[in-house]
């Protein structure tokens, strides 16, 4: 199962060249993670940051076409791989022709954050978030 979202390209996302400027593109990926994390996870940003975290430790994204003022993107997420204190999402962000804007993986991980802030370690996910995480992990079909 994929998450999907949509998002209008708006004046903010866009460069002197009138096409999103690659740092907005970043930014619509980390609000489709906000949004799967309240939405579907029951674990909203504002409550899980005061002792916990999952934050991006790795991101390859490949820029397939410009994407313009105006256009209706359809964001969409899955998860290629979940670990016990990780996972490894794919996403893709297609136009309102289905042509496909921006496509790559991320890695984010579970993290306890100590009182002070201080410090940072990885923590195993719950049973509880690892059921709601289950139904988006991308089904493997060997070739």
């Amino acid at each position: 199962m994929e998450f999907i979202r949509s998002e209008k390209v708006r004046f903010q996302h866009i460069d002197y060249a009138g096409i999103v400027f690659y740092p907005r593109f970043f930014e619509m990926l980390n609000g489709l993670v906000e949004d799967w994390f309240a939405e579907e996870l029951k674990r909203p940003f504002e409550s899980m940051h005061e002792t916990n975290g999952i934050p991006t430790v790795d991101l390859k994204v490949s820029f397939k076409q410009p994407a313009r003022l105006g256009e209706i993107l359809q964001k969409k997420l899955w998860v290629n791989k979940l670990g016990s204190s990780s996972m490894n999402c794919g996403f893709k962000f297609e136009n309102e022709l289905g042509k496909t804007c921006l496509e790559g993986t991320v890695t984010l991980v579970n993290v306890s954050i100590s009182p002070d802030r201080q410090t940072v370690k990885s923590e195993a996910f719950s049973d509880e978030i690892v059921s709601k995480i289950k139904p988006f992990v991308a089904e493997k079909t060997d070739n």
